[in-house]
């Protein structure tokens, strides 16, 4: 083992020698030739090509999660609970759905209330129709910027599941996804992209570094540290059921995630193109980042290993995406891909069970890629956005250091005591014989699979 510790250990100082030099390359280099010179508001009026582009963006982020994250994770738990956990992506994209149509966009993005949270203006959409918001879109739909941020607010919940696969009740389920969107995403969101007092102080975050991940990612290890360990953790056998059905959701989720950032330039631009390139780059260093450093340390690369470093790497970029360049993007993967598999295997030593990697991928990612966007961020790729620190902000570096820290902060103690509250009214976790059968028998009467 200590060969392997110290593989892995030279792997990473290598790893973080290129990240230090990159950034002094990414600082010398300077900016684009012949960026694009910033351009007058544009008048509100509906552009049918920017309102394709973003129904086609609003199916591609629901393809993340069903069926995209839902096999992701279905592959990886054990054969008795992949129905419980498909089951979940599905149901919090329908409970989800309902409340953010209701009351759940209004709070996000409805008319400011000191900063904090939308007011109810909006409630039921009233008012949100078909011609575009000056803010939210001025070549689409109000309508369709609503649709595209329904997917983002149930993609969200849906990710922290994989925490406390194999042990949560379906009941607590449900009235967790329905509380933490509410009083967790709703006012996140706000703060930062709903003209919230983040983003008047300038905070960057793309398509959802600290509104996502996170927030899934700190909420996720709550739920970890609330719901204990499965029984039997640390002994007996808990590998994924069924890795191709993993990779096949890996697959649909770097399909989707190019509806998830690109779609976030709010059209069909060169703005939407370069999110695209960022987004695609910085997943393929974040596979090739995680397998180096998983083949130094354990001596074998695996296929879950590459899926989980292309998903690390999709995380990261995902604040940064809008606002960085190719070579930017790439350090990006190639940090997350590093840093992530590295969060994975502190999981074991510092004791807590968060049965999918949630904490590693999403909470580790998330941060480092807010701070990535207050390094690399630049205003030739943005006209609207911000220099980072590496091109001559170092105030930028400030905030997003900021709105990394109150995020995971808010994220994970609002969900501590809304954990509480659930378990105090449908208690959290299924009876311990429930749990040795699966929750795909106790929890839905159901069987994935039939029994030869």
């Amino acid at each position: 083992m200590g060969k392997h510790v110290r593989r892995y250990v030279m792997g990473a100082m290598i790893v973080a020698a290129v990240m230090l030099t990159a950034g002094l390359v990414v600082a010398q280099e300077g900016v684009p030739p012949t960026p694009a010179p910033a351009s007058p508001a544009p008048a509100l009026k509906v552009d049918t090509g920017d309102t394709a582009w973003m129904l086609t963006s609003s199916a591609l982020v629901l393809a993340m999660i069903m069926p995209g994250l839902a096999l992701f994770y279905g592959g990886l738990v054990r054969s008795k609970n992949v129905l419980g956990t498909i089951t979940h992506s599905l149901v919090i994209l329908c409970v989800v759905s309902l409340i953010w149509v209701l009351w759940g966009y209004s709070l996000a993005f409805g008319p400011d209330v000191g900063g904090f949270i939308g007011n109810l203006e909006w409630f039921g959409l009233s008012g949100v129709g078909g011609e575009p918001h000056a803010v939210y879109g001025p070549t689409i739909p109000h309508q369709v910027f609503m649709l595209f941020q329904l997917m983002f607010a149930a993609i969200t919940p849906a990710l922290i599941t994989g925490a406390f696969a194999e042990r949560m009740k379906f009941s607590a389920l449900l009235l967790f996804s329905a509380l933490w969107v509410t009083l967790i995403y709703c006012p996140m969101a706000h703060w930062i992209w709903g003209q919230g007092w983040l983003a008047k102080m300038g905070a960057l975050d793309f398509a959802g570094g600290a509104v996502v991940h996170i927030s899934s990612g700190w909420a996720a290890l709550a739920c970890a540290l609330v719901l204990g360990r499965r029984q039997g953790y640390g002994t007996a056998q808990m590998v994924p059921h069924n890795l191709p059905m993993t990779l096949l959701g890996a697959g649909l989720l770097w399909f989707g995630w190019f509806g998830f950032n690109a779609g976030s330039a709010l059209g069909a631009n060169a703005l939407a193109a370069s999110a695209f390139l960022a987004t695609h780059t910085a997943a393929a260093a974040g596979g090739v980042s995680w397998m180096v450093a998983e083949w130094l340390h354990r001596g074998k690369p695996t296929s879950l290993g590459i899926a989980s470093g292309a998903v690390a790497g999709l995380a990261t970029v995902t604040p940064a995406a809008g606002f960085v360049g190719l070579f930017s993007a790439l350090f990006i993967g190639l940090a997350a891909g590093a840093a992530c598999y590295g969060a994975v295997v502190w999981k074991s030593r510092l004791g807590y069970d968060d049965s999918l990697d949630v904490v590693g991928i999403h909470g580790v990612g998330g941060v480092l890629g807010i701070l990535a966007a207050g390094l690399l961020a630049s205003k030739a790729i943005n006209a609207a956005g911000a220099d980072g620190l590496f091109f001559g902000n170092p105030g930028q570096f400030g905030v997003q250091l900021l709105t990394a820290g109150v995020s995971v902060v808010f994220a994970f103690l609002g969900t501590l005591m809304i954990l509480k509250l659930v378990d105090w009214t449908v208690g959290l976790r299924v009876a311990a014989d429930e749990e040795e059968r699966g929750l795909d028998i106790s929890q839905h009467e159901e069987r994935a699979y039939s029994q030869m």
